[in-house]
């Protein structure tokens, strides 16, 4: 027993090393699972997915279970630091890394690319080749645009003019849509989307934001493409940017929303009826939008948040709304146009969207912010 005991301590001080004192595979803080064969600590959640890779992986509770003396010095021996060298030796920097917070397909088909595949140990150059090809294919489940069954689509991304291209049947001559890399965002929604490997693909369509809805069976299939849109995004951005290094343009490939959720919206004279809406805030193009539901595929309208000089705030307040409105908790974003006044359901969404708003207005522009923002006023 006092071997064990020892075993258990020495595995808690391994696990508190920088490199060891985060989940080998997402990042997420104080891992308390290891896969004694790889070597590795991971958090909870990542070590049920090491689970279904028992020929690769095998894990056990750095707290709960027993240890060999063979496998705790294994594990002094190799650490996060020394797989990482070997396993995550060539990623190319467009392959979506995820962290804590991401969708299980994202962290699954990672650690499988890891560790199953060994697609980054430089062991063969077929990943270079797979996301350099000038065209990829894939056929989705893809959501009807007034509709809420989904139908089959051929999806074809292209690298030579930086399009991604559908179809409604395998044998269409002409595309449905021809949708550039220049504003095209990709990001995981299997929640919104009820289905675990869903993927929303927005862009712009006559300067409104349109979303496709989609998702194929296969995990490995939908990350590939996930993958591959932005491989093709960052061919994309290198040609328009070739000053720029790409540490400076792999952060611009996929956009995430700040915060998303429902909130009441009223009119422009304060004295029209509240309506619920589905809102998305992006810090990089620093717009609000709005939805009549989250699975709309046209916006309703949108708003840009400029910085705090050039008369933008937010502001908060309580109190039930006299308009129509069954929600408390109220925001004032105030622009240099007019006031929008917004009502949340909770105090926490109130200050969590708050806190949203307030990180936007607090960054600086950029040239091409002042430009959004001049069309987006001269559109109204």
């Amino acid at each position: 027993m006092a071997s064990l005991d020892r075993n258990n301590k020495i595995l808690f001080d391994l696990v508190q090393q920088p490199g060891n004192n985060v989940c080998a595979d997402c990042g997420a803080p104080e891992p308390d699972w290891a896969s004694y064969t790889l070597g590795i600590f991971v958090c909870l959640n990542c070590s049920g997915l090491h689970r279904n890779l028992p020929a690769v992986s095998k894990v056990k509770s750095i707290r709960l279970d027993l240890w060999e003396d063979s496998l705790v010095e294994f594990m002094r021996e190799r650490g996060n630091s020394a797989a990482k060298a070997i396993y995550e030796k060539c990623v190319p920097g467009f392959v979506y890394q995820p962290q804590q917070k991401d969708c299980v397909v994202l962290k699954d088909q990672w650690i499988r690319a890891k560790y199953e595949r060994r697609e980054f140990t430089g062991e063969n150059n077929y990943l270079h080749q797979f996301y350099s090809s000038d065209q990829f294919e894939s056929t989705l489940w893809k959501k009807g645009k007034h509709k809420k069954q989904f139908f089959k689509r051929i999806f074809l991304l292209s690298r030579k003019d930086f399009t991604l291209r559908y179809f409604l049947k395998e044998d269409s001559k002409l595309p449905k849509a021809i949708i550039s890399m220049k504003d095209l965002n990709a990001v995981f929604q299997p929640e919104k989307i009820c289905h675990a490997h869903g993927l929303q693909i927005s862009f712009l369509h006559d300067g409104r934001m349109r979303n496709l809805f989609v998702y194929h069976e296969n995990g490995q299939e939908i990350v590939s493409l996930f993958n591959a849109i932005r491989a093709t995004r960052l061919a994309y951005l290198q040609k328009k940017h070739p000053t720029l290094r790409d540490n400076d343009l792999i952060p611009q490939i996929t956009r995430h929303s700040l915060k998303e959720g429902y909130m009441e919206k009223t009119g422009p004279t304060q004295r029209e009826p509240f309506k619920k809406r589905w809102f998305i805030l992006c810090s990089i193009n620093r717009k609000l939008l709005y939805f009549k539901t989250p699975l709309d595929a046209m916006e309703l309208g949108s708003v840009f948040i400029g910085t705090e000089s050039h008369s933008y705030s937010v502001s908060e307040s309580s109190g039930r709304s006299t308009r129509g409105g069954r929600w408390h908790f109220s925001i004032t974003l105030q622009t240099p146009d007019r006031p929008y006044v917004f009502m949340c359901e909770h105090e926490q969404e109130q200050r969590e969207w708050l806190e949203a708003f307030r990180k936007v207005i607090s960054q600086p522009m950029t040239p091409e912010d002042y430009t959004n923002e001049a069309n987006l006023r001269r559109g109204k």
